[in-house]
């Protein structure tokens, strides 16, 4: 819904009452709805009344709109944090004579004083440097952000606009429009946020016509913010447009150009902001909500917000060594906290037919776990490429030993590989019409085919993981490689109905838990 749309509709007038709630003005409205200023009909209690009209919708988008309504009502209601903007009560609006306002859902919140985006819009034009409090009002932010993650949610909007000042000095997250709870390491939202706060997979991270979205994206969306509340609003990206800076932030992630903080960022907060920054997910999962609100705490501590003089230019590097250290980190520990899992089943001959919502990385130090042995028979080149699919999962079995077995033991590494007969090709041996389903641009040429091994093997990584999950949510949890070996030959439903690896792919299972074995040695 947009100002115009079905929220645009309303147009209620002072005095108006909603359950014990007299509505005092319009403050605003956005992409879910229209905000009025209200006060208890029997005091001067100040609240904020959001109204979402989710029936004035068409059928098409009502019962999607629906759901994340269902979804905001329900986080609002659960969460209680002093960073959170506490919901009072909900109400459900009936009013015949409104047919506009009949059957919507009413949020009745604690009222702010201002937006962090109104803030930055005060002082926007003066010289780059920080908002008064910026310290505290990010402190603010990430224990709030910390609070929603630890509770399995991820805010999905994060932005000035919805940070809200309180009248005593509050800080509060607010708008959960697109907030969703994790179903394992990541969800779906439609392909809807804010151009200049969305991460750079954003944009290609796509199941059935929804986004993905994961705990990363909240921390990257963290760093653009921060860098606007240390300066006064400076996007970190260049452009004059969200767009333009959405194209930055996106070549920054395809190696083409470098992170430019501004050079009045002082070095600490220039590091965590970096960190924030990470290229993509795998290089952000280091650094959860909670490790980030720690730092935080610890900067805010130093008092280092002031405006650093010195180096070049107007705009100085994001100082490179903190995120260098932090990438080391990832490629030695394999599993990383954040995954890419796919959402569409994948289907053999056999299959059920259903289907299931749902530069290269160094290769891993040798000693890690799950880490490919220096003087196996993996081919050198192919190295990084497992590498950084095992980074696409945070299940501990998806390791770079676990893919190359899988690897080893279906095209033994060779990337023409065929089977006519079965209609699998290339070195992960997809169906083309399966492929699609997991599809993904692993080498970044701008196309995805089962014949490029980085694009076949991550597709691979995403729907092993997938099948990880799937298990362990029915309590199968015992040899899970043997299991996903299995199900990557048949299916999930067919390993789940069997209670384990079906006879007539067990030679090939053992196949892959000998390689396995080899690998980890």
């Amino acid at each position: 819904m947009a100002e115009g749309d079905a929220a645009g509709r309303i147009d209620l007038p002072a005095g108006y009452r909603v359950g014990d709630w007299v509505l005092t003005g319009r403050i605003g409205a956005g992409s879910w709805g229209v905000v009025y200023a209200a006060r208890g009909a029997g005091d001067d209690t100040r609240a904020a009344v959001k109204f979402l009209p989710t029936q004035l919708l068409p059928p098409g988008q009502r019962e999607s709109m629906a759901e994340l309504v269902r979804r905001e009502v329900r986080f609002s209601l659960e969460t209680r944090h002093p960073n959170v903007v506490r919901t009072r009560e909900v109400l459900t609006v009936h009013d015949a004579d409104r047919p506009e306002l009949d059957g919507a859902t009413a949020l009745v919140m604690d009222r702010a004083e201002r937006s962090l985006q109104e803030l930055l819009a005060s002082v926007s034009g003066e010289s780059p440097a920080p908002l008064p409090d910026a310290a505290r009002i990010l402190t603010g932010v990430s224990a709030g952000l910390a609070h929603i993650h630890e509770r399995g949610w991820v805010h999905g909007d994060l932005k000035p606009g919805n940070v809200l000042l309180g009248p005593g000095g509050e800080v509060w997250l607010g708008d959960f429009g697109l907030t969703v709870e994790l179903d394992g390491t990541h969800a779906y939202v439609p392909p809807l946020g804010s151009l200049d706060h969305v991460p750079p997979e954003w944009w290609s991270d796509r199941e059935g016509g929804h986004s993905v979205v994961r705990p990363t994206a909240d921390i990257w969306a963290f760093g653009v913010l921060a860098h606007q509340v240390l300066t006064g609003g400076l996007h970190p990206f260049p452009g004059s447009t969200p767009r333009a800076r959405a194209l930055g932030a996106q070549a920054y992630a395809r190696g083409n150009a470098e992170l430019r903080l501004d050079n009045s960022v002082p070095d600490g907060w220039r590091e965590l902001i970096a960190d924030c920054l990470g290229p993509d997910h795998a290089s952000r999962a280091t650094l959860d909500a909670e490790e980030l609100a720690a730092r935080v705490r610890e900067l805010e501590g130093t008092g280092r917000t002031g405006r650093r003089f010195g180096g070049g230019g107007r705009f100085g590097r994001g100082r490179p060594g903190g995120r260098r250290r932090r990438l080391t980190i990832v490629a030695a520990a394999v599993a990383v906290p954040v995954v890419a899992a796919g959402s569409v089943a994948l289907l053999r001959a056999d299959d059920d037919r259903t289907s299931s919502s749902g530069g290269d990385t160094p290769s891993a130090s040798p000693t890690a776990s799950g880490a490919i042995p220096a003087d196996s028979d993996v081919p050198r080149k192919l190295r990084p490429v497992i590498t950084k699919a095992a980074l696409r999962c945070a299940e501990k079995e998806v390791t770079p030993a676990f893919l190359a077995a899988m690897l080893k033991a279906e095209s033994g590494f060779d990337a023409k590989a065929r089977r006519p007969e079965t209609n699998e090709y290339g070195i992960a041996m997809w169906t083309p019409s399966v492929f699609k389903g997991w599809a993904t641009d692993g080498d970044r040429d701008g196309d995805k085919s089962y014949m490029s091994p980085p694009d076949a093997i991550a597709a691979m990584s995403n729907f092993v993981c997938w099948l990880d999950q799937q298990y362990k949510k029915k309590g199968m949890r015992d040899d899970l490689p043997a299991l996903m070996a299995a199900g990557y030959r048949t299916s999930s439903r067919t390993v789940i109905e069997e209670g384990g690896v079906p006879a007539r792919v067990r030679p090939h299972v053992d196949r892959v838990e000998r390689y396995l074995k080899q690998y980890s040695s």
